[in-house]
């Protein structure tokens, strides 16, 4: 048995193996989130025993890969070539920190602790920029892990989501550390990373709970269950499709409701920012205004909707029209009582599946107008974080990829948002554990900004989260239903809410001024090694 685990611990593709099948049991729904700890060890055996930066990023790719795979398998269902291609460029840009951990590895002047903040830098610097780019891809932040232990990770309020990477990665790498040269700095160091969070955890669980809220909102959620696959979700036409919605609203609404949540793609006619031949999206909005004013509330649903350009103000890449340009976009619309109908339009779109990724840049580089990038993009991107009034607060509609980006949600608690809503169609990967950390993930969202979760999935998983991330309500995969619920409206912003991601803005400033700072002092040192050996070569001048 010795032997066989020596074997392990010195063999790199057993250890890339077992890191990577390590990480993926960690994902919900599997409730093993502390497998991220040996796994993340594994990784940094496997960085001390590469020779190279480029060696380290060879053997831990195939971890990254085996990861990616068990966790977000489910993407090659939506799209077979798209899933493959994401799973191999995600997995090759998750080694780009690896590279950089190995770099601060090798400095062997430097403390062991430092050496180890260092390298929860790379990894936490590496997480926040993929949430800043075309391809971002937040599913596999080492945070989203924990969504499922939530009592766990309460400090989240403080640090955003970020604190878990920060928490896993820095006591790993203090592990490592530890276990290469064991010193008791190193030791009250890592037990000290290991035990504070968990219980700043229990403080802040123990002390909260008192918040005022200024009223409680009666909110109805719809569960349409409608086919993604199928035209008008499996139903004759469009009006119908609406019909089941009405049907399923009517059958919980009372007069005190305040807001009906419908999900993404809920209405099945596209709607337009103009008068058009489409009749039916005409009586839809005619219709859907007039229930609002009727209900005296406020009704939140998914649509593909088309904004014409007409004043001139078009976008840079619009698609070409008859009379006008124009962009479709993912949007989700707000009848208010007494209102014109509003918009959101969703701006976090997933690559490639929604939007083509640089599409502008390709656009400029096509020099020679090979493909028409204005009708190839995709949907447009929202830029403007519409809210929809309800009663005396307001609150956003995030469109299913929004709900992963806590850095964009801020947005909306900053401007008063009372609680957040998440409109979603997790249809689209079948009955997988796809939908399941979608909905896990938004109790993560929960505890960040001391917000009230309302979530409608077209096929579930629809709920309710308190902002402690415990669940409330919370409705079967696959069903056709609907619920109300009261709502607590709360005013007061946590600190992440006021001061957003400056853990790994931090981070990142530490380690690229680390990196730099030891570049130019090693180039100083070999230029100075240089000189002393010329001189040392260069015989004496006779007299």
């Amino acid at each position: 048995m010795k032997s066989f685990l020596d074997y392990i611990w010195n063999t790199k593709w057993a250890l890339t193996l077992t890191a990577g099948i390590l990480l993926g049991l960690s994902y919900p729904p599997i409730p093993l989130p502390f497998l991220v700890f040996p796994a993340f060890f594994l990784i940094f055996r496997i960085i001390d025993l590469s020779s190279s930066a480029r060696e380290a990023a060879y053997w831990t790719y195939p971890a990254f890969v085996i990861w990616n795979l068990i966790v977000t398998y489910w993407l090659m269902l939506a799209t077979l070539a798209g899933g493959i291609a994401a799973i191999i460029a995600n997995s090759a840009v998750m080694t780009v920190p690896v590279m950089l951990q190995y770099y601060f590895q090798e400095k062997k002047r430097l403390k062991p602790w430092i050496i180890a903040l260092l390298q929860a830098g790379c990894w936490l610097s590496y997480e926040y920029l993929h949430h800043q780019w075309d391809l971002a891809w937040p599913w596999l932040t080492v945070g989203n892990a924990w969504a499922n232990a939530p009592q766990l990770v309460q400090y989240i309020s403080v640090t955003g989501y970020w604190g878990i990477s920060f928490w896993v990665l820095f006591s790993c790498a203090l592990a490592y550390q530890l276990f290469k040269k064991p010193q008791q700095a190193v030791k009250v160091a890592l037990a000290t990373v290991l035990l504070i969070f968990p219980l700043w955890s229990f403080a802040i669980t123990l002390f909260s709970g008192s918040q005022k809220t200024a009223e409680k909102q009666e909110v109805v959620v719809v569960q349409p269950n409608f086919d993604s696959y199928k035209p008008n979700g499996g139903y004759e036409n469009s009006r119908k499709a609406t019909g089941h919605l009405l049907h399923l609203t009517d059958s919980v609404r009372t007069k005190n409701t305040k807001l009906v949540v419908w999900p993404e793609n809920a209405i099945q006619t596209s709607m337009f920012n103009t008068i058009t031949n489409n009749d039916v999206a005409t009586d839809t909005k005619k219709m859907l205004l007039a229930r609002a004013d009727k209900w005296n509330a406020t009704i939140i649903a998914g649509a593909t909707y088309f904004q014409y350009f007409n004043n001139g103000k078009e976008p840079e890449l619009p698609y070409p029209g008859r009379r006008w340009d124009y962009l479709p976009y993912n949007a989700a619309l707000g009848f208010i009582p007494h209102k014109p109908m509003q918009v959101y339009r969703k701006h976090n779109l997933v690559p490639i599946v929604e939007r083509v990724p640089f599409v502008r840049f390709l656009n400029d580089i096509d020099i020679f107008g090979w493909i028409n990038w204005n009708t190839e993009q995709g949907y447009g991107r929202g830029e403007k974080t519409n809210q929809f009034s309800v009663g005396d607060t307001k609150t956003p509609a995030l469109v299913c990829y929004d709900s992963v980006f806590p850095g964009w949600i801020r947005n909306f608690v900053q401007k008063g948002a009372g609680y957040l809503t998440i409109i979603t169609n997790d249809g689209w990967w079948g009955d997988t554990s796809g939908h399941e950390q979608h909905f896990a993930y938004a109790r993560l969202r929960a505890i960040e900004f001391d917000r009230w979760i309302v979530r409608s999935a077209n096929n579930g998983i629809s709920g309710i989260i308190a902002p402690n991330g415990s669940l409330k309500v919370k409705t079967d995969y696959w069903d056709t239903t609907a619920f109300r619920y009261d709502v607590p409206v709360i005013e007061y912003k946590t600190l992440y809410a006021r001061f957003g991601d400056w853990l790994p803005i931090f981070l990142l400033i530490i380690t690229l001024g680390s990196f730099g700072y030891l570049l130019i002092s090693s180039k100083i040192l070999q230029s100075r090694d240089y000189s002393s050996s010329i001189k040392e070569r260069t015989p004496s001048s006779q007299n």
